[in-house]
């Protein structure tokens, strides 16, 4: 069983940057592609990146392709998301989850662990 913990999220003016967190604990971490969704208010939950447990070419959902960047650091057991040139758009509740195995996809139904969510604003 992964336990997933994201931290980072906050309020930020429209074209500034936040750097998302998700460490987990409870199992073997790089055995697990790592997936970022994010629900905004009255919205479904949409995938935003994915990065295997490798680290290598990570996935991107269109409407942030160029302003995130996912990363890992298995020693430490966290993924990271890097948003930048944020939008009023990007304002959601921003989720980890996992998903065991060695590829990555932007599917909900995939992922078996999700952490608690940690929420972003993103307004003047």
């Amino acid at each position: 069983q992964l336990q997933l913990v994201e931290s980072g999220g906050g309020l930020v003016r429209p074209g500034g940057s936040l750097r998302l967190s998700c460490t987990a604990s409870g199992d073997i971490f790089n055995y697990y592609a790592i997936g970022w969704f994010r629900q905004a208010p009255g919205k479904g939950r949409e995938g935003v990146s994915c990065i295997t447990p490798s680290g290598v070419s990570p996935l991107y959902a269109d409407s942030v392709k160029g302003r995130f960047t996912a990363s890992r650091d298995n020693a430490k057991n966290t993924v990271y998301l890097q948003m930048n040139s944020l939008e009023p758009e990007d304002t959601a509740v921003y989720y980890c989850a996992a998903d065991l195995g060695q590829t990555c996809v932007l599917v909900r139904s995939s992922y078996d662990f999700w952490g608690q969510g940690t929420p972003v604003t993103v307004s003047a």
